[in-house]
């Protein structure tokens, strides 16, 4: 399965670091920036969460809120941003739900790992609509936040 730009964006409602259940429906009326990504501690996970940490002002600048989604457990990536200091939300995708309604699915991974989200970045607009849509096949590659930016600003 996969998203199309100009198509719904699938509905999700995800666990938190604290907990909380949060859903697609809880951004409704600001852009909505979503990040998956293989796995909490690994250095490209870390280099590319770590650069939205350094640059959240440019997309609170666009009225846009920015998620991390990834098959680890709230209790690891709950450890993973306190570490890095991430100062957006992390949600588990523990079920493999969300990473599957949206393309972004590994069956197989590294080390024999199955069912990991692969690094993939999405924006979704205002209405629930996608509006960029990029899946990387290679888990080394990051998402083009330029053009994410661009995307945005143009919304």
């Amino acid at each position: 399965m996969s998203v199309t730009i100009g198509s719904k964006a699938p509905a999700f409602t995800l666990v938190n670091t604290e907990k909380q259940k949060v859903s697609l429906e809880d951004f409704k009326g600001q852009n909505l920036v979503i990040l998956f990504f293989p796995m909490a501690f690994t250095s490209v996970c870390t280099a590319e969460l770590c650069s939205i940490r350094d640059n959240i002002s440019t997309y609170n600048g666009l009225n846009t809120a920015v998620v991390g989604i990834s098959v680890d457990s709230p209790f690891t990536l709950g450890k993973f941003k306190e570490e890095q200091k991430l100062n957006f939300p992390l949600l588990s995708d523990f079920n493999k739900e969300a990473s599957q309604a949206y393309g972004a699915f590994y069956e197989n991974f590294v080390l024999d790992l199955k069912g990991v989200s692969k690094r993939a970045a999405f924006v979704v607009d205002k209405e629930g609509i996608i509006r960029y849509a990029q899946v990387l096949e290679s888990a080394g590659d990051l998402p083009d936040f330029e053009a994410v930016k661009k995307t945005l600003a143009g919304l």
